[in-house]
């Protein structure tokens, strides 16, 4: 770890103390406890922001809520990728509004990849002016630091970097799951598709060093964790930029050698960059989770060009294929685009064939959003809503119906599950979830949770399974 890394850690540490005297004031004053909610937007490196955000927020002494309506502090960690994920925010800060009407000693913050789009920070400093503190990705772990000041009465804190080069992850954190977390081992993206915002909002690709991802991984193994989810916009790019740093394959291999460490995932891999060395590795070891998700985006060549995804068609499906026959119990995953500027029936029949070919275990399939500040957002070639929309059902019916092909070739097999919760719909149920990333639902005792069980998979229910231990 770098001396500034080092430096940074410690004073956000100061803060975090700092904090907590103020609420212990705050208490003193009112006494009762004050209460703090963290409210997540977008993907599993938003989620696993949030559990940072979460401990220290914990940490300096508030009592963490599931529910904002009676929270002192309400955090919302936001996603900018498609402009949903922004209205769904607006949405939530028009309800913040109406209880700080209520409560105006209520504090609401935003921060996240929303706020480092500046037309979206405009937005909420005119329209939202009653947010009192917004921070970037960049400055995330600077939160102990700005939660201080607004303890210390301040307002209106607006810090927006465009860019780091700290990487601060020795903060708090509060895991939802106390038996498998996410762990960072690179932040941002190089590869500027033309359509994405993302390395936009978060910068280029900053790898960390891998002996402090070790060391993290050895630290959650003896905390009880069985399973790691390594995280990143593109893994299969990891240690570029850092002189004899390890391959991201080599440093799968020392993952799964951590003692305690029972299961290895990761997300997302590029297909451009995704070697052989990578595929021969997760099939010679069994701790990688038998999972992969390899965003296709387009299954026409015209428009994966246009996108700047750097692969063709044929390239992709020969990939795809080459897993498949290497890894024949790993399920495929992918994103799917639909509505591309320029997209024509062709092109969309392409990613059908791609579908068909590649056969699909699940996809997320999305219509394309427009993102201020992309290529792709200037082009006149703008695709209508009606032909997009009836476009987009072509696709995800493929998709289903490709995926309840593939859900039915575990029917009748036992595989090992690791349980992650109690079922809220079925008593005496608990849920887990397979290696290759299916849920089964079977009867238990929440005794069983972060434990690791051999399941029948009886009745296959499309997306998931209905099973049953065996002994």
């Amino acid at each position: 770890m770098k001396a500034s890394d080092i430096s940074a850690t410690n004073d956000q540490l100061g803060f975090i103390e700092r904090s907590s005297e103020l609420i212990r004031k705050n208490e003193e004053r009112s006494g009762r406890k004050l209460t703090a909610s963290v409210i997540t937007f977008g993907c599993q490196m938003n989620a696993r922001d949030s559990e940072k955000l979460a401990g220290i927020l914990v940490s300096a002494g508030f009592e963490l809520l599931e529910d904002t309506e009676d929270a002192d502090f309400v955090l919302y960690n936001t996603c900018t990728v498609r402009d949903n994920a922004n209205q769904k925010l607006y949405g939530h800060l028009g309800e913040a509004l109406s209880r700080k009407k209520k409560k105006p000693d209520m504090m609401v913050a935003v921060c996240g990849c929303l706020p480092q789009e500046p037309s979206a920070l405009e937005k909420l400093k005119k329209s939202y002016s009653f947010v009192d503190l917004i921070f970037g990705t960049h400055n995330l772990y600077a939160f102990p630091e700005y939660l201080s000041r607004l303890l210390a009465g301040e307002r209106h804190i607006y810090e927006i970097v465009d860019h780091t080069d700290n990487i601060v992850e020795d903060l708090p954190i509060l895991r939802k799951y106390p038996f498998k977390s996410g762990v960072n081992i690179m932040f941002g993206c190089n590869n500027f598709c033309t359509y994405c915002i993302v390395p936009h909002v978060r910068g280029r690709e900053r790898s960390r060093e891998s002996a402090d991802i070790l060391d993290e991984i050895k630290r959650l193994s003896e905390s009880g964790v069985k399973e790691v989810m390594l995280l990143g916009q593109n893994v299969n790019s990891y240690g570029n930029g850092i002189q004899g740093e390890i391959s991201f394959p080599e440093l799968l291999k020392r993952v799964c050698d951590v003692d305690g460490i029972e299961r290895v995932r990761f997300m997302t891999s590029h297909p451009k960059d995704l070697s052989e060395e990578l595929i021969q590795t997760i099939k010679s070891n069994d701790k990688i989770c038998r999972h992969l998700h390899l965003p296709l985006q387009s299954g026409s060549t015209k428009v994966l060009k246009e996108m700047n995804r750097r692969y063709t068609k044929e390239q992709y499906t020969e990939l795809a294929l080459h897993i498949r026959e290497e890894i024949p119990d790993i399920a495929l995953t992918t994103d799917i685009m639909v509505g591309f500027p320029g997209e024509t029936e062709s092109d969309v029949n392409d990613t059908i064939d791609v579908i068909n070919t590649v056969k699909y275990d699940n996809a997320f399939t999305f219509i394309y959003s427009k993102r201020m500040g992309t290529p792709a957002a200037v082009r006149e070639d703008q695709v209508p809503e009606a032909l997009v929309k009836e476009s987009f059902d072509r696709v995800l019916k493929c998709v289903q119906e490709n995926a309840r092909e593939q859900s039915l070739r575990w029917q009748g097999l036992t595989l090992p599950a690791l349980v992650e919760e109690v079922n809220t719909s079925l008593e005496g149920y608990v849920t887990g979830r397979l290696s290759n990333n299916m849920i089964v639902h079977f009867p238990g005792e929440p005794s069983l949770i972060g434990t690791i069980v051999p399941v029948r998979l009886d009745e296959c229910r499309g997306f998931y399974y209905m099973g049953s231990i065996t002994v």
